[in-house]
């Protein structure tokens, strides 16, 4: 039976036995009733644990809203105009409000960028400016050391309001919530000390409690004084299905719970072989970009399986920091051991592949050099066919599969895990 994923700007057809499929991981099914727009409208309506928007502003006050940058799907531009209309309804002038695009320690956007994603009308209406590390006020420091720097119009605002998307994140837990302030807003070394705990087991994709990256997360949002929330679950079309408002924490674990129920996928055993896709482009633009699907994708393998990673990776590595780490090291085994010591961000995507390489074989299709991809601790293919046959006659001909075509959205998990 042949099944398709997303390479690139095309599609692949592998052909593969029925028999050895163990599952083919697609969101599951969920009742919708509103989506879109007129589903960000009834949140905004009906906030969770907390007041409507329009009754916690007042008119005069300086409101930031913080939103996500280009590197994030989050269609701000289908937010927004109903967050300013919740504004405007409380007497807040266009003029009071800011709207930031945290960065973290990501690049900053042209003014062309930035009217994109936000749209002309907002574009036009309210200024929009981007965050940044050498502009932050010091409001704390938490519990884990980790220092409270925000970018100084939101540490100063009266009022600060966050849009996010929630997704599996691969040590945050989940995307969203109080990660628009940390490392939305924050400086690099705030960001680096919160990130450094990603080496331990608890901080994991789908966990929150006692995930201490997310719980030093949400401490440095309630130092920062986060008022109002606005995060939305996508499809796998990046459409917004679901929206969730008001309290930072329980708005944001009421849209966790739902995106386990619509993307967190329940196996009867992990497989021998795993053929992963991050969906195609642009989430394949790059190895840095690649790297979730493939860290969701250990979730679904045994140890000492294989995964078959489809990644274009057609910008190649994609960032400084990760492409020193990748090409730095005698062996892959050394960044874990260096990230313990000195947490470099960009090196930490470089170490998180170093621990998927502890559990499991990684054979990369690829537009990369295979000089170059065996150079990274990685094996080659140029056809995702001939690489799914390698791993066959590397497992045997009764290797049961999972395919995983959606690999950056869905986060498998195994029964009694």
């Amino acid at each position: 039976m042949e099944y398709s994923f997303g390479y690139g700007k095309r599609s692949v057809d592998i052909d593969i036995d029925e028999g050895n499929v163990i599952s083919v991981l697609t969101p599951n099914e969920v009742a919708l009733e509103l989506t879109g727009v007129d589903e960000v409208i009834r949140s905004l309506r009906d906030p969770i644990d907390s007041a409507p928007l329009r009754d916690i502003v007042r008119p005069g006050e300086r409101i930031a809203i913080v939103t996500s940058d280009i590197t994030r799907p989050l269609p701000s531009y289908k937010i927004l105009p109903a967050v300013l209309e919740e504004l405007s309804r409380a007497g807040v002038a266009d003029e009071d409000i800011l709207i930031v695009f945290g960065l973290g320690s990501h690049e900053g956007h042209s003014e062309d960028r930035k009217r994109a994603l936000v749209g002309d009308a907002v574009y036009d209406r309210v200024r929009c400016v981007d965050s940044d590390p050498d502009d932050c006020v010091r409001m704390g420091v938490t519990s884990s050391g980790t220092p409270v720097d925000v970018f100084r119009p939101v540490a100063q605002a009266d009022r600060r309001i966050c849009l996010g998307n929630i997704e599996f994140h691969y040590f945050a837990g989940y995307s969203g919530g109080a990660k628009a302030i940390m490392p939305g807003v924050s400086t690099r070394d705030a960001i680096q000390n919160n990130h450094s705990a990603m080496v331990c087991p608890e901080a994991a994709a789908g966990r929150l409690n006692g995930n201490p990256v997310r719980e030093d997360i949400e401490e440095a949002g309630r130092i920062s004084g986060i008022d109002f929330i606005v995060n939305v679950v996508l499809n796998e079309k990046k459409e917004i299905i679901r929206s969730f408002c008001g309290h930072p924490v329980a708005a944001h674990r009421a849209g966790c719970a739902f995106l386990d129920s619509f993307y967190k996928i329940c196996l009867p055993r992990k497989a021998d072989i795993v053929v992963v896709s991050p969906g195609g482009f642009p989430k394949d633009i790059n190895m840095y970009q690649a790297q979730k699907a493939l860290d969701n994708a250990r979730h679904a393998v045994r140890d000492g399986g294989i995964i078959v990673w489809l990644a274009s990776c057609s910008e190649g590595l994609g960032e400084t920091h990760f492409e020193e780490w990748m090409t730095g090291h005698a062996k892959s085994a050394d960044m874990i051991e260096h990230i313990c010591r000195d947490f470099v961000l960009g090196g930490h995507k470089a170490a998180a592949i170093a621990m998927v390489l502890k559990k499991a074989r990684i054979f990369l299709v690829s537009d990369l050099e295979p000089d170059f991809v065996r150079s990274i601790f990685l094996e080659p293919f140029t056809d995702a066919q001939g690489a799914v046959d390698a791993a066959f006659t590397e497992l045997g001909s009764d290797s049961g599969v999972i395919l995983m075509p959606y690999g950056g959205s869905t986060l498998p998990e195994c029964a009694g895990e």
